[in-house]
């Protein structure tokens, strides 16, 4: 996963922006969907809803997320950025799920739809689409927030496109088919989405561990600062994008205590741990070769 290092809440003038487009582009939609009866067309109009939704919360995650750190809330709202993709990811996969049904049954029972203003709404959502992927295609690795928004819109502007498609189908050919045969289209972009972005967001909520972060190698690493003689109960996770954290038990000799080279062994482990793992925060219990026996029996 990407790093950024600008700051949080950075980025909210393109969530913004890109919200602004998106919305408007659902108004025109709506009346587009009400005037042809399009499925592909409410459809999409109901996937960028859902979108507009998510953007707004992932604008109103970027706000909070520049909120301070307090004593409750040690690590500030950094996490807010998170549960707003997990939302989107749900909203998503329900509306993916209903493409799906809907779609299936208007293959059978396909209604009449007009293909010329089909067109000229599928090419208003294109083009609106298109201009907000302009907005945020800079900087769509920057934090799982803006890059749960920047895969919304590129999916919407393929709906769009499939949208289009259909519309000439429709008009030059009569098969009426192609507006479910659509929907379907734009209901096989939202769920691999929907469940990719499910995945990565509950990984940060279960505190798995950050993805390129070998913790044997982590493990091997430790071991090799001088006076070291073992690690354990080590645990690493994202807190944010961007924000890895891990904590381990150093055992070193017990004459570091004595002699005081116990705080010059912290700054080598902090060292290390930055330089070849890219993990800023860290939290080592130095403890003599004397401590394991009093630590509790589940540490590893």
């Amino acid at each position: 996963m990407a790093h950024d290092h600008s700051g949080p809440g950075t980025h909210r003038g393109r969530l913004g922006l890109a919200f602004g487009i998106t919305a408007g582009i659902v108004v025109a939609q709506v009346v587009g969907a009400v005037v042809t009866g399009s499925l592909a067309l409410l459809v999409d109009t109901a996937h960028l809803l859902t979108d507009a939704a998510g953007l707004g919360m992932a604008l109103l995650a970027a706000h909070a997320a520049t909120r301070p750190a307090t004593p409750r809330r040690t690590w500030g709202l950094r996490r807010a950025e998170v549960l707003a993709a997990l939302a989107q990811a749900a909203l998503l996969l329900g509306v993916g799920v209903f493409v799906v049904v809907e779609a299936v049954q208007r293959l059978q029972d396909p209604p009449e739809i007009p293909g010329t203003e089909l067109v000229v709404f599928g090419v208003i959502g294109l083009v609106g689409n298109l201009a907000a992927l302009a907005v945020l295609v800079g900087r769509r690795s920057a934090n799982l927030n803006l890059r749960a928004a920047f895969l919304e819109v590129l999916n919407d502007a393929l709906g769009s496109l499939a949208v289009v498609v259909a519309a000439v189908v429709i008009a030059t050919t009569g098969w009426q088919q192609a507006d479910s045969v659509a929907a379907l289209l734009i209901g096989a972009l939202i769920l691999p989405r929907a469940v990719l972005l499910l995945r990565d967001t509950t990984a940060v909520l279960l505190e798995s561990t950050p993805p390129g972060v070998d913790l044997d190698e982590v493990r091997s690493h430790l071991l090799g600062v001088e006076h070291v003689h073992e690690i354990h109960d080590v645990h690493a996770s994202l807190i944010a994008t961007g924000l890895p954290q891990l904590s381990a038990h150093v055992v070193v000799e017990a004459e570091c205590f004595r002699d005081g080279h116990a705080g010059a062994i912290l700054d080598e482990l902090q060292d290390c741990v930055r330089d070849h793992f890219g993990i800023e925060h860290t939290t080592f219990q130095v403890e003599p070769e004397t401590h394991p026996e009093h630590e509790h029996p589940t540490h590893d």
